[in-house]
């Protein structure tokens, strides 16, 4: 079986890059900066690393191997700060990664997916897709962007035997929560149901099931893997 798996060398996707490996899956993943980082992962999990944007269209054609039976899209990028100080590039950016990212993936895969009649797509969006985060309006609108895709494309494919699922994390526990302080970081915890913060790797978890033949009549959902945060 093979995936391949955008945004691979950190997070969530470095994580989903160990889970499938661990599992015996032929691993390809993107990245774009994290060239160190790429390669010690490639070489302790055997998985193929390309770097790649995965804004760029053709970029992401030319570098993703045709034949695919799952697809992880976890490659993002988030803003944070007031609606009114977000600059239209900036703007622009998040977009062109966060969903144009996607949509590039997506692209690149469907064709071979369709030929074979059969698929799993993940992508990874967020709670804040689903609830909204004050001084990240742009984020969650990229996100909620990502979900609405997922849906539509599970409608789209479901009749050639692809599925599509989304996963909204909650509060997980990677590079992104690097600005926050240690009281942000308590009251998050407060907010959380469950009382902690999540793992990469509980993420991956879901990630694996999605795409394995325990799932195989799930489709069109949005899972949140966040321990309750945002009901």
């Amino acid at each position: 079986m093979r995936v391949l798996i955008s945004g691979g060398s950190r997070g969530i996707g470095s994580a989903c890059v160990r889970r499938f490996a661990d599992a015996g899956w032929d691993v390809t993943f993107l990245y774009l900066h994290s060239a160190e980082q790429a390669d010690r992962l490639a070489t302790e999990t055997g998985a193929l690393a390309i770097r790649a944007d995965v804004a760029d269209p053709a970029a992401v054609r030319e570098a993703v191997p045709a034949a695919q039976d799952a697809l992880i899209c976890c490659a993002g990028i988030a803003s944070y700060g007031l609606f009114q100080d977000l600059r239209d590039e900036d703007w622009n950016r998040l977009f062109a990664v966060n969903v144009g990212g996607v949509r590039n993936c997506v692209n690149a895969v469907c064709p071979g997916m369709l030929r074979a009649g059969h698929g799993s797509i993940v992508t990874v969006s967020s709670i804040w897709g689903l609830v909204g985060g004050a001084c990240e309006a742009a984020y969650s609108a990229a996100k909620g962007a990502v979900q609405s895709l997922s849906l539509a494309l599970a409608k789209e494919f479901g009749p050639s035997g692809i599925r599509v699922n989304c996963i909204a994390p909650g509060v997980i526990e990677t590079d992104m929560l690097a600005r926050f302080s240690r009281a942000d970081l308590d009251d998050l915890k407060e907010q959380t149901p469950l009382g902690r913060i999540g793992t990469p790797e509980e993420v991956a978890d879901a990630a694996f099931f999605l795409c394995s033949e325990q799932s195989a009549f799930i489709t069109g959902q949005i899972l949140s893997v966040g321990g309750g945060f945002g009901l």
